[in-house]
């Protein structure tokens, strides 16, 4: 299980995380929902080493992360997707695939079936220029390359941003598929309500650096979530 706690987090004079906490269990969906400049994005830089916390404590099966760098965090089998893709648009498919083995031993560094199994179309890419590929084709590539990591904690920073509707629903059926094999903690970022609504299993609301509403799907309040998400 993923446990952030009591996390407060500054830029300069700026405190931008205000006591956040939450859980990602293995075999489940988290949401992290909020409006642009909430602190969705500061709460994932947190959580990967990449901008120190001033207080409060971030444990991955039950241990500290504070003293672990980004690349050590992946290590312990943290993957990221990141807003924006961030695919190597010169790369090739496959070379794009085959950076998600940094993280790993050499004994384990190979790319599953499995991946092309969710992904269908990327095996029929494989050696075109990432940039040549629509943007919810690279959006199914970051994802992949996440999962050649091998990860047992998958973090989705907002997939849907800018992608085609049959691409999103394609994405929320590998996710869905991904936690019900219970092996995996997935923490999905998102703006998009209704797709996070669907694939939750415990959900977060964050407002103006703070969480605001949390519970289990069943807990949620559809009105007073989307209240939090609009303008």
């Amino acid at each position: 299980m993923l446990s952030i706690e009591d996390v407060h987090l500054y830029y300069g004079a700026s405190h931008t995380l205000r006591g956040v906490s939450l859980t990602a269990a293995e075999g489940e969906v988290t949401c992290v929902l909020g409006r642009n400049g909430v602190g969705k994005t500061s709460l994932l830089r947190a959580l990967f080493g990449l901008t120190p916390i001033r207080s409060g404590r971030i444990l991955w099966q039950g241990e500290p992360l504070d003293r672990l760098t980004p690349h050590r965090r992946a290590a312990r089998g943290m993957a990221l997707v990141p807003q924006g893709r961030e695919i190597f648009p010169r790369l090739s498919v496959l070379e794009n695939l085959r950076t998600g083995f940094a993280p790993l031993p050499r004994a384990h560094r190979r790319i599953e079936e499995e991946i092309f199994t969710l992904f269908p179309v990327l095996r029929q890419m494989l050696h075109r220029a990432g940039g040549d590929l629509s943007g919810g084709q690279q959006q199914q590539l970051a994802i992949a390359r996440a999962l050649v990591t091998q990860p047992s904690l998958l973090v989705l920073d907002e997939p849907t941003e800018g992608i085609q509707p049959s691409i999103i629903k394609d994405i929320g059926r590998v996710i869905a598929g991904l936690a019900a094999r219970g092996n995996m903690a997935i923490l999905l970022v998102e703006q998009y309500f209704e797709f996070a609504r669907d694939l939750a299993d415990a959900f977060v609301v964050m407002e103006r650096g703070e969480v605001v509403l949390a519970g289990r799907r069943a807990e949620m309040v559809e009105d007073e979530v989307r209240r939090h998400l609009t303008l």
